[in-house]
């Protein structure tokens, strides 16, 4: 890291960075001989068998968005292959701000995702990013004991509808967007960076706020998104359920993090209810996002 800094700079303070899933995330302080300090960010991905496509890809992702209007962290120094790192790692920039994982002001907060995201699919780098890959199927959806979800399984086991391709983050959700004050400072966590239907964003995070705060939060967000000048397709009840099954299969890995963040009623139950309660209203919406 030291060779990535500049003159007369050193690593002077390190703190743990809290909340995410796949990777260890440190808070670099750099001081320089003038007494002036900035921070850093050091990711690293330990026994992460993807670390290092994943990396190369918020590589390349960094350097696009460096090029536009949408606020992420800037590019220092990548190791994919833990050439000089213990792990498999990336050097950025810290951006101010934090997450917002409670209830309070959602309504507020969802109309400032929505246009994030929209801000987010209009990226055209001269280079397009690799397909979108979506791993979970039918046959792994985990459905709850008690739970009727044969209509949603169903769906999502008929032919993937065609669709027009935008950049994508492919894990816009609250927890990977943070906010000082009244705006949105940033939006981080581009390893899985792709190219696909925007309504793969959309339905994630739509999912996320349902799980969140909510089913009602998570219904409302397709209509912010199209509000904010998303356009969504007609087949946009596919992609939304799949994305809600796909949630079932890692509802503990998604809702520990929101737990150690403050929110301890979100235990595994309680998701697994408000899911529940989402997916029946995905089924029954096939107008999803537009206003009725």
């Amino acid at each position: 890291m030291e060779r990535q800094l500049e003159a007369g700079e050193r690593v002077v303070g390190a703190a743990v960075l809290h909340g995410g899933i796949t990777a260890e995330m440190r808070r670099l302080t750099i001081g320089a001989r003038d007494g002036s300090s900035r921070e850093l960010v050091l990711r690293s991905f330990v026994d992460v068998a993807e670390a290092d496509d994943w990396l190369r890809r918020e590589a390349e992702a960094l350097r696009v968005l460096a090029e536009t209007g949408v606020q992420a962290p800037e590019l220092v120094a990548v190791d994919a292959g833990a050439e000089e790192c213990e792990y498999p790692s990336l050097l950025m920039t810290h951006l101010p701000g934090r997450t917002i994982l409670h209830d309070e002001g959602v309504e507020t907060r969802i109309p400032l995702l929505a246009k994030q995201l929209v801000a987010i699919h209009a990226v055209r780098p001269a280079e397009q990013p690799r397909g979108f890959v979506a791993l979970s199927t039918a046959e792994t959806a985990v459905v709850p004991r008690g739970a009727d979800w044969s209509a949603a399984i169903d769906m999502i086991r008929k032919p993937r509808p065609s669709y027009d391709g935008c950049f994508l983050h492919r894990d816009f959700q609250p927890g990977n967007v943070l906010f000082d004050g009244g705006r949105i400072s940033g939006v981080v966590d581009w390893a899985g960076t792709a190219w696909g239907p925007a309504e793969l964003d959309v339905s994630h995070c739509s999912t996320n706020l349902a799980l969140l705060h909510g089913p009602e939060w998570g219904l409302r967000f397709a209509e912010a998104y199209e509000q904010a000048g998303g356009v969504l397709s007609p087949n946009r009840q596919y992609w939304f359920v799949r994305d809600a099954l796909a949630a079932s299969e890692e509802l503990e890995v998604v809702s520990q993090p929101w737990r150690e963040a403050g929110r301890t009623e979100l235990t595994t139950q309680v998701v697994e209810e408000r899911l529940d309660t989402y997916i029946s209203a995905l089924v029954g919406g096939p107008d999803l996002g537009r206003r009725r």
